[in-house]
Formats: C-alpha cells, sequence, structure tokens
C-alpha cells in the first residue's frame, strides 16, 4: 500500500479525484475504499442471470397490475380497431 501524496490528498476534494502515472500517463481514478468496495459489488456481472432478473421485473409488474384499478380503461390503447 502506498500513503497519500499532498497533491493526492488535495485531488480528493475535487467531484472526481484522479491521479496520473508519470511514466505511462495513465489516468487513475482516486476513490473510498467502501465507495470502491459498493461499485465492485455493482459491477461484478460474472453471475449475472438476465432471465432472472426478468423473472422479478414481471413479478413486480404483475403486482403493480393486479392493484391497478385503471388497468383495464388504458389496455386498449396501442391497438388498432
Amino acid at each position: 500500500m502506498i500513503e497519500l501524496t499532498e497533491q493526492q490528498r488535495q485531488e480528493l476534494s475535487a467531484p472526481e479525484p484522479t491521479a496520473i502515472d508519470p511514466q505511462t500517463r495513465e489516468t487513475y481514478v482516486l476513490l473510498r475504499r467502501e465507495t470502491y468496495e459498493r461499485l465492485k459489488v455493482l459491477l461484478a456481472l460474472d453471475d449475472y442471470n438476465p432471465d432472472e432478473g426478468a423473472g422479478y421485473i414481471n413479478e413486480v409488474m404483475a403486482e403493480g397490475d393486479a392493484n391497478d384499478p385503471y388497468l383495464k380503461s388504458y389496455l386498449h390503447y396501442g391497438r388498432q380497431a
């Protein structure tokens, strides 16, 4: 692990703090560990199953439709007579 330089510490107050590798000229984003951990979980799509996600969406929509008193009145929109 490295320690932050004073310049990096000041950069942390910016909306998108970055650091540049002087040898490769690559830019890195500086973020707190807890932010990184949250992002890591969100971006871990290795085990993502779109069918499972679609199933959850269908469940939520079915619940919403079941409780919608106006559903029948707007189901005809978009259909040609």
